[in-house]
């Protein structure tokens, strides 16, 4: 039988305490640890494709496969749904060329229902294209659907006509040719066209009538009214890189854009257009609004023009005007043909202001 040593135990410690490292080389272990494992991870994948190309294209192929069949998918299912909808606004969209109006088309669709002021199917849904969505096209007011549009024609476009709209309000739009990708229609030198239209061969000229109408914190290289007929004229706290305001007496009369049941109003916020038109279309029809706001439109590539309108206030204000063409060039006119009765021109300064 195997004696017993009492001291075997002890010795036994201290050959395990003489093997443990010491602190530094943890400490070294421990930073490196994560390096070796990269290292281990690139060799060991450096090997597999070494020893099995064919295996590792393989893998790439199911991969790409995949992917492609879930994008193919979704285009799939997107260009359904895209149909679906074009199917559910057909009997809207024929009630509106029939001459029924919003409501009374969605009323005829959802019988029983009661239809307020709003329209209860939401243009958002039913429509590609819309207005108040601000979505570039042709719009005859106050239809809220483009009469006309086209995917190369990045112009916003509203005619107005003998049917009196309540309020049109555009804003914070970039126009022109202030975004990249972006230029004027052809044959176009304007960047924004607002007023009627001058005569023309069979064409009989229209104003745009205008119960109050807001410019501001428009930014244009060059700004100009002409052809105006206003009640009262309020030109403030504007500042040009030239300036030339010249505005003549008269006695245009005040007014306001009634006309009984009148169309729902207009607005639009955000957006890049290559082109901004209000106008009058229609030989010999003017173009009824009873508020008309502008504001915070920035734009580039060609001057503003406000043109043949007729209107009981009018508000220039907080505008800044100028492609640095220096003072003697007037970026800001406004010409002796425009007509007043009451004109307040409040802090309009010349200031240098470079091309947007």
């Amino acid at each position: 039988m195997k004696k017993f040593q009492p001291n075997a135990l002890d010795k036994r410690n201290k050959m395990v305490k003489a093997k443990k490292p010491s602190f530094f080389k943890r400490v070294a272990s421990v930073i490196t640890y994560p390096f070796k494992m990269v290292w281990r991870g690139i060799v060991s994948g450096a090997r597999a494709l070494a020893k099995s190309p064919v295996t590792t294209y393989r893998s790439i192929v199911r991969f790409r496969d995949s992917f492609l069949a879930k994008v193919q998918y979704l285009e799939s299912e997107s260009a359904k749904w895209k149909t679906t909808f074009k199917i559910a606004k057909m009997p809207y969209t024929l009630l509106l060329s029939l001459g029924f109006s919003p409501q009374m088309a969605v009323t005829l669709l959802f019988a029983g229902s009661t239809v307020g002021g709003g329209v209860i199917v939401n243009e958002t849904i039913l429509a590609e294209k819309s207005f108040s969505n601000g979505d570039a096209g042709v719009y005859t007011a106050p239809s809220n659907v483009p009469t006309e549009y086209s995917d190369d024609n990045n112009t916003l476009r509203l005619d107005l006509g003998s049917t009196p709209v309540g309020e049109i309000v555009i804003e914070n739009v970039t126009v022109g040719t202030a975004y990249a990708n972006s230029a004027l229609p052809n044959g176009e030198t304007n960047v924004i066209i607002v007023g009627g239209l001058p005569t023309a061969d069979q064409f009989v000229a229209t104003w745009l009538e205008v119960g109050h109408l807001i410019v501001d914190r428009w930014r244009c290289t060059k700004l100009t009214l002409d052809d105006i007929e206003v009640h009262t004229l309020n030109v403030t706290y504007n500042a040009s890189d030239g300036q030339s305001i010249a505005p003549s007496a008269g006695t245009p009369r005040n007014r306001g854009i009634g006309g009984g049941n009148r169309a729902d109003n207009m607005g639009t916020s955000g957006g890049y257009y290559d082109q901004i038109k209000i106008t009058a279309p229609t030989s010999n029809t003017n173009g009824k609004v009873d508020v008309l706001r502008l504001s915070n439109l920035y734009t580039k590539g060609g001057p503003c023009v406000l043109k043949r309108i007729k209107a009981g206030t009018i508000d220039i204000t907080l505008n800044e005007l100028g492609s640095g063409d220096g003072f003697a060039a007037k970026d800001f006119i406004i010409a002796n043909t425009v007509i007043y009765k009451t004109f307040n021109n409040i802090d309009n300064v010349e200031e240098s202001i470079s091309p947007p």
